[in-house]
């Protein structure tokens, strides 16, 4: 009995986020997955060695990692349950909020290296071997598996009473303190670090538009600030807003009952990051030649009106 009240009530808050909710993990799976097998076929005509080749490997191996959650998220907002235990449940909550900023720190790591080549004059930046780039990658992996499962196995979900048939509901973590600093620390640096992207990028693109002049289109210099505007682009639709939002949700709502509309709000603004996982795809369109071809079509006549 006590089941079924559970189930009504996940049903009754408002049917019609959660419908958004199924819709949306859906269309990020199916996006998601796409892109990763899209972007294999291009990594293979990638130099190796190059450190942004090693960053969107990395990359691969996120979206990877947290699509294979997707699924039983998909689960238990179709059936209303969760069949898999608390501390799965803890796995895959947490799992949005790592691939979010695991993403976010790949992205800025991409974008100084293109900084870089930009402001150094240089080609590329690249590993002397094949096998740098994956002690690379293997000692960032060990130090995000040493720094995050332990806290998460240990810390979170462990300040309040779980129903173990109910997920994603740990609105109880923020009524600690050091939650809620922690929370405002990484606010304001996402958002500091975004801004200073934003800016470094205007100004480049400035840089680019006054040394090519009208033959902008034409010119791979153009079409590479054009990709970094892409993750930035990424960065303040997908990221941002769910980081803005977190500042008015623990100033004023934290923590709430379930159905409460910050709490559902949340819950929306946490799941748009996950549409990071179409970059992928949208990564392999923007190297494309129809891509290119249209997009100096449509510039072109945007500079003739």
């Amino acid at each position: 009995m006590a089941n079924e009240n559970s189930s009504s009530q996940f049903s009754l808050c408002n049917p019609s986020w959660t419908q958004y909710l199924t819709g949306l993990y859906v269309a990020v799976f199916l996006g998601g997955v796409t892109g990763i097998f899209c972007i294999l076929f291009v990594l293979v005509k990638m130099n190796s060695r190059s450190v942004t080749t090693t960053a969107v490997i990395n990359l691969v191996v996120v979206h990877s990692v947290f699509l294979l959650t997707v699924p039983f998220r998909l689960v238990y907002l179709v059936q209303k349950k969760w069949y898999f235990g608390l501390s799965f449940c803890k796995m895959v909550s947490a799992m949005l909020h790592v691939h979010m900023y695991l993403t976010f720190l790949f992205y800025v790591g991409i974008l100084v290296i293109r900084y870089l080549i930009f402001f150094k004059r240089r080609d590329k930046v690249e590993f002397y071997r094949k096998l740098h780039a994956v002690a690379a990658s293997t000692a960032m992996w060990v130090l995000v598996l040493v720094t995050v499962i332990p806290p998460l196995l240990t810390q979170y979900g462990t300040h309040g009473d779980y129903n173990d048939t109910r997920c994603f509901e740990f609105q109880e973590e923020l009524k600690e303190k050091y939650v809620k600093i922690i929370n405002y620390a990484v606010v304001i640096v996402v958002a500091t670090i975004a801004m200073a992207l934003l800016a470094v990028q205007v100004s480049v693109l400035v840089a680019t538009g006054k040394k090519l002049r009208r033959a902008w289109l034409s010119h791979q210099e153009f079409w590479a600030q054009l990709k970094n505007l892409f993750f930035i682009g990424v960065i303040l639709v997908c990221f941002l807003p769910y980081q803005f939002f977190r500042l008015y949700y623990l100033q004023d709502h934290a923590p709430k009952a379930l159905c409460h509309p910050a709490v559902m709000y949340n819950e929306i603004f946490l799941s748009v990051t996950a549409l990071s996982c179409f970059d992928l795809l949208l990564f392999v369109l923007g190297g494309s030649r129809w891509f290119k071809k249209n997009t100096t079509n449509f510039l072109s006549c945007l500079s003739c009106c």
